[in-house]
């Protein structure tokens, strides 16, 4: 099953709320995305179903090996996206939000160039 975006950033979302909280409930993603409970427990079923998380019985939420990786790929790309564009002069927020947009549509192999070209600086 390929991740469409909405999957990639509920990935993302559950991991950067893990390694600031520790531990994940769907509540945790609603109040961080903003987005309803009914639309959450909806997104993370169909990510349970197609193996990237496991919900225990009290509603935590663990991502999978293949989750874990996925979400790893995305918040990389999202913060080193973030930096390069700080440092060509766009301002934080205005980089924060295109980098969310970018990390889901760059290629692979671009964005590989693109860390490898701008390492020299230590942005990230």
């Amino acid at each position: 099953m390929h991740l469409q975006e909405s999957g990639e950033m509920y990935l993302e979302t559950i991991l950067v709320l893990s390694e600031k909280k520790g531990t994940v409930r769907s509540i945790d993603v609603c109040d961080y995305m903003g987005f309803s409970k009914p639309s959450v427990s909806r997104a993370i079923h169909l990510l349970e179903d197609g193996g990237y998380l496991n919900v225990d019985e009290k509603g935590y939420l663990k991502l999978t090996d293949v989750g874990l990786e996925i979400a790893k790929k995305i918040y990389e790309r999202h913060r080193v996206l973030t930096e390069v564009l700080c440092y060509l002069g766009v301002d934080r927020e205005t980089a924060t939000d295109d980098a969310c947009k970018m990390e889901h549509v760059i290629s692979d192999q671009t964005f590989e160039v693109l860390k490898a070209r701008v390492a020299h600086l230590n942005l990230f």
